[in-house]
């Protein structure tokens, strides 16, 4: 038994080693520096005063927690229709489903900058179908905004999270919705009462990754907007690749503040999922 647990402890070396390089030194390394002055030694909240003090940073931080909420919310109840529909007609067609969601889920950062350029650009395909129809709603559009761009995050939430939502369904059993139906309950009943509350936990999960992976997204937004919006990871970028100097403690800050907005989210989430685990196991 020892022996086999030696083989295991030394098979999770390389991935330990791994981890160790890319993860946890340059975490450390980011937080020890967020406390540093730029270019110098020494302990300075500095940093941390020009984050909360100036608007440029309260922006970033306020738009980039809006537009996170914004698209995780849209894109699980997107999610959620879609998942309950793969889940409910199996078959060629599903097959054709998760082969379409695979695929979209990996087209992202330039390429979908460059999509929606063609197509909601100020010169874009449907901004001119909309101008030559009279709509005005699409002749009107304009992506270099930021609910222009909410559009975008919506869009490469909704497969992340179809994808993360479908096995959760395989946990609502078909007998509770038949005692429900012989009970006279609706399917809007079953679902309201029952099938929600037993999905809420994987939603409430789904909605935290969704919510960190919209808050760091980067590389569509700058493809399109460059430094020219105020969103955390574009202000972190900024510090770091700046034509003047490099602002490693600043940006360090700025790292140290997306983090803590992640880790209260998840700490949300994870206390609400427990909730209605409770509450489940209760009854």
């Amino acid at each position: 038994m020892k022996k086999k647990t030696y083989i295991y402890l030394l098979a999770l070396v390389p991935f330990l080693i791994v981890a160790m390089l890319y993860e946890i030194v340059p975490l450390i390394t980011v937080i020890v520096k967020s406390f540093q002055p730029d270019g110098g030694t020494g302990f300075t909240l500095e940093n941390y005063q020009s984050v909360f003090s100036k608007l440029l940073y309260q922006k970033a931080i306020i738009n980039s927690i809006k537009i996170s909420l914004t698209s995780a919310v849209a894109g699980i109840i997107i999610a959620f229709l879609g998942a309950r529909a793969a889940h409910q007609h199996q078959g060629k067609l599903n097959h054709i489903f998760m082969t379409v969601l695979n695929m979209v889920s990996n087209f992202a950062g330039i390429p979908l900058a460059f999509a929606y350029m063609i197509l909601l650009g100020n010169a874009g395909l449907v901004v001119n179908i909309g101008k030559e129809l009279g709509i005005n709603a699409l002749s009107t559009y304009n992506l270099y905004t930021m609910n222009g761009m909410s559009l975008i995050y919506i869009y490469f939430q909704i497969p992340l999270s179809t994808l993360l939502l479908i096995p959760a369904f395989d946990g609502v059993q078909k007998q509770w919705k038949e005692a429900c139906t012989l009970l006279g309950g609706t399917p809007g009943i079953f679902w309201r009462k029952v099938g929600i509350p037993v999905l809420m936990p994987s939603i409430l999960g789904t909605f935290s990754v969704l919510f960190a992976n919209a808050l760091a997204a980067y590389a569509t937004i700058y493809a399109l907007m460059m430094d020219n919006i105020a969103l955390l990871p574009v202000q972190i970028a900024g510090c770091f690749t700046g034509e003047v100097k490099i602002r490693a403690g600043l940006g360090g800050a700025l790292s140290v503040v997306m983090m803590a907005i992640m880790v209260i989210m998840i700490l949300i989430t994870n206390g609400l999922s427990r909730r209605f685990q409770k509450g489940g196991n209760r009854k």
